[in-house]
């Protein structure tokens, strides 16, 4: 978080970027093979006000929309949004709203207690609501990985992409306190538009830094109308809980790992769906093993699984993922690395008919991603 300080103005431009190039190849009656590409770039450009603010704008933005095949990039179990022909993404995740992801304006303010302390306050016509984990593309553990979580929409990382934010982050020590308000409708990834709605739910989000190499965080959020095709899903609740460390082990290696909990009430008609995920990632020099180990509830109508008692009702599963990505090249803080996983799905007997038992699902990808950051 760049600050402001005495005597020392500052104007910086950072570019951040991560794409991935996929062969996608999946097990059983549901699975399918795929190529596409999925990507996120960031441009942030700030400048210093005197020695108290520091204003910030921040653009996020992909091209999913022409990258992901109409129907979704291939992920068994996966589900949330529409096709642009109105019907559901499954098993299969969809494209991020493209090419604006993310639009945000902050002014970050030195609060004199400590020159560390500050109040940021922004407003974003698309952006990130103060609820959920770290978004998974943001946290190192999900950077390596070309998969969205399964939990992405149960409590995740669905606020990453949120219509009309307006908040505020209060850092005080090793405390953050942050709040949101913002527009309740989910945006709609196979659109090119920036809508604006009026603010009707808001986010909640404690955020404490245990030691500066492990953090922790909760949420809460009330989301108004998430479905406006669907209006017997008038409000949801959104929780989360989270902890990250990082930790370095030996000789060049580090060890980095997130432990996540969401859950969302009244979503897809189920009174409540629970999510927990496991990433972890040891990188060295070239070599990074990665992994995601997902259990979680979905429905037998979410999943399109027919003559199930309690077709609204979750039901457990789960998503055991291992990768490796080899760093080949690398150019002006630009990397080049070839990677691949495989991922086993466990199922209930209640889904193993129409799956196929318990279905493999593996990847091949080139990965190109880097960071710059100049002094204006």
């Amino acid at each position: 978080m760049p600050l402001p300080m005495k005597e020392m103005p500052m104007a910086m431009l950072m570019v951040h970027g991560n794409g991935f190039g996929v062969y996608a190849s999946e097990q059983g009656p549901r699975g399918r093979d795929a190529v596409y590409s999925t990507s996120m770039f960031m441009t942030d450009v700030g400048k210093s006000i005197g020695d108290t603010h520091y204003l910030n704008l921040d653009f996020m933005g992909t091209f999913e929309k022409w990258t992901v095949p109409g129907n979704g990039y291939p992920e068994l179990l996966q589900i949330g949004e529409d096709q642009a022909n109105g019907r559901p993404f499954l098993d299969a995740q969809h494209p991020h709203s493209s090419p604006v992801m993310g639009l945000t304006l902050s002014d970050t303010i030195r609060i004199r207690t400590n020159e560390k302390d500050y109040l940021k306050l922004f407003f974003a016509p698309r952006g990130e609501t103060t609820d959920g984990p770290v978004a998974f593309m943001h946290r190192p553990t999900g950077l390596v990985n070309p998969d969205a979580p399964l939990g992405h929409h149960i409590g995740q990382d669905v606020g990453h992409v949120t219509s009309t934010v307006i908040g505020g982050s209060l850092k005080l020590g090793a405390t953050r306190f942050e709040a949101s308000g913002f527009h309740g409708a989910e945006p709609e990834p196979t659109r090119v538009d920036l809508p604006l709605g009026a603010p009707d739910s808001f986010g909640v989000r404690l955020i404490e830094e245990i030691t500066s190499a492990f953090t922790v965080m909760a949420s809460f959020a009330y989301v108004n109308a998430p479905e406006p095709d669907d209006p017997d899903i008038s409000y949801e609740f959104r929780y989360s809980a989270s902890a990250y460390g990082q930790f370095p082990i030996f000789r060049d290696w580090m060890f980095y790992d997130a432990l996540i909990y969401g859950s969302v009430t009244r979503y897809d008609h189920a009174s409540l769906l629970n999510s927990f995920a496991e990433e972890f990632l040891f990188e060295g020099d070239r070599p990074r093993i990665w992994g995601r180990v997902e259990v979680l509830q979905r429905t037998p109508s979410e999943l399109q699984v027919a003559s199930v008692a309690n077709p609204n009702t979750g039901r457990w599963v789960a998503a055991l993922t291992l990768g490796y990505t080899h760093r080949l090249t690398d150019f002006s803080g630009v990397e080049l690395g070839l990677g691949g996983s495989v991922t086993k799905d466990l199922l209930p007997s209640a889904f193993t008919g129409t799956y196929g038992g318990d279905p493999w699902s593996g990847k091949v990808f080139l990965q190109l991603g880097g960071m710059g950051m100049w002094d204006l």
